[in-house]
């Protein structure tokens, strides 16, 4: 009897929940870790084929909202707030969506064709999960490799920015002017790597300009 009533009269005791058990001591990082919902890590195997050594930190970040499908675009806009036109102002047909946008509409898909079809050969896709698989192909040559990635996260941004401009009033540009600006764009950035010294950067050069003949 008098054991039951030391127990009773004994105080409360509050305890935190730990990866260990219930303990005394409380611990922030622990305590996050429980509540927040375990996830597959960020490093996914597409982030190699996007945050490559050599890339331009604007293309990849584009890219990269892209490959995580978190760019603005107006269906994911539309969830949250109702009302808005869809239509994707680049095409004025079917409604924009990141795989709308690359490379299912006429423009992006003429864009991205005349850039990389030389390069792919009969590999040759505009299907986005198609696309993100070739880049991280460790069976291809680094000459492919290198003009594929880059070329890739240069048509992004070139066509994503395009289309801010068209939704915010300005002309679109013909398609023979954006074909040569990104062209320059990836022979301008093989030249840079080429004066700092970087290793491979002829044979890339001579490979792309072989692709570009090969695709007239």
């Amino acid at each position: 009897m008098s054991s039951l009533t030391n127990k009773s009269e004994e105080e409360d005791v509050s305890l935190r929940r730990r990866n260990s058990g219930y303990r005394k001591i409380f611990s922030t990082q622990e305590t996050w870790l429980l509540l927040r919902e375990s996830k597959t890590s960020c490093l996914c195997l597409w982030t190699r084929g996007i945050w490559m050594k050599q890339a331009t930190p604007k293309y990849a970040f584009i890219a990269w909202l892209a490959a995580r499908d978190r760019l603005s675009t107006l269906d994911r806009i539309a969830k949250w707030s109702q009302g808005i036109v869809t239509t994707y102002v680049l095409s004025n047909s079917g409604t924009e969506s990141r795989n709308h946008i690359f490379f299912e509409c006429c423009y992006s898909a003429q864009i991205w064709e005349k850039t990389v079809k030389g390069v792919m050969g009969s590999s040759y896709t505009k299907v986005w999960s198609e696309i993100m698989e070739l880049i991280i192909d460790r069976n291809k040559e680094k000459k492919w490799m290198f003009c594929i990635r880059y070329a890739f996260q240069l048509v992004l941004y070139v066509v994503w920015r395009e289309r801010n401009k068209v939704r915010h009033g300005d002309k679109l540009l013909p398609l023979t002017v954006v074909q040569k600006m990104i062209d320059k764009g990836i022979r301008n950035k093989i030249s840079v790597l080429r004066r700092k010294g970087i290793k491979g950067m002829d044979v890339i050069m001579q490979f792309w300009f072989s692709t570009r003949l090969a695709n007239v």
